[in-house]
């Protein structure tokens, strides 16, 4: 079992993505016609499409594009944490066409300004009724907003956590070591997982990107073990430093030296047993 437990589709007909203003290789629409010969290509059976945009209509969107494509699977929405009425929010979306799908919740943390969003009371709420649905939150944060994200991880042992991008580390001999010591801190919480996604195109331009993310990843199977970290493509993103192939590459590259079982959890088992996806 194959899983890309992170990539993205968007419509700009449909919704603007800001975002991408700026970026030409990411400045148009992206389907599951474009994805699904990737993911035939290498044998990836389920893709689980995340979240762009903090819009209460995007979610159902993606929900029903998994009753409709074999391959997308699974999916990662939004909906507003600080909301009163969250878990009628988490309920409607569940009750939607494809609601069956939705396996986690996220938001940009990233893209908040303050150090400390995922302390708030309100969201601290929001967070815990995610797991009263049964239902995971992908953390998606700056290297500098990573130690709040360890104090939420271990103040709330009954959230199931997905660190994204395995925090955004900085991809460098100084960013190791700050980045080593918060997630030696934040594999000691049972209850966080984290993806081998996004690193690709935060490597240095020019740099060899097995080199350049072999000691990130060596840190990874040592903290966390192979069955806590998960494979995703971050696809269409990557396209920014790198196609769906060069991405595998590198991701089969850095997980050579694991053994067949750690492989097929990195590559698959990990996703399916995390989101809670049927084989």
């Amino acid at each position: 079992m194959r899983i890309d437990a992170h990539h993205h589709l968007w419509d700009l007909a449909v919704r603007d993505q800001p975002w991408v203003h700026g970026l030409p290789e990411l400045h148009r629409s992206f389907s599951t016609f474009d994805l699904r010969p990737l993911l035939a290509h290498h044998a990836v059976d389920t893709a689980v499409v995340v979240q762009t945009m903090a819009d209460a209509e995007e979610t159902p969107e993606l929900l029903a594009l998994t009753t409709t494509d074999t391959h997308v699977k699974a999916v990662v929405g939004w909906t507003d944490l600080t909301d009163p009425a969250v878990a009628d929010r988490l309920g409607e979306l569940r009750a939607a066409p494809g609601g069956t799908a939705l396996v986690g919740i996220r938001h940009g943390v990233q893209d908040e300004p303050v150090s400390d969003w995922t302390s708030r009371r309100d969201v601290r709420r929001g967070l815990q009724a995610v797991a009263a649905a049964g239902l995971a939150y992908d953390l998606l944060v700056r290297p500098d907003q990573l130690p709040d994200a360890v104090r939420t991880v271990r103040e709330l042992p009954d959230v199931r956590f997905v660190l994204d991008h395995a925090g955004n580390p900085v991809i460098s001999e100084a960013g190791l070591d700050t980045w080593t010591a918060e997630m030696k801190d934040l594999a000691a919480c049972p209850n966080v997982a984290v993806k081998l996604s996004g690193l690709v195109t935060r490597t240095p331009s020019g740099a060899d990107p097995v080199r350049a993310l072999r000691p990130f990843t060596d840190m990874l199977w040592s903290a966390f073990g192979p069955h806590r970290v998960m494979f995703g493509s971050d696809w269409p993103v990557c396209l920014l430093a790198a196609d769906y192939d060069d991405v595998l590459a590198v991701t089969d590259a850095l997980c050579e030296e694991l053994s067949g079982t750690e492989r097929e959890a990195v590559l698959g088992t990990t996703a399916a047993r995390w989101y809670g996806i049927p084989a």
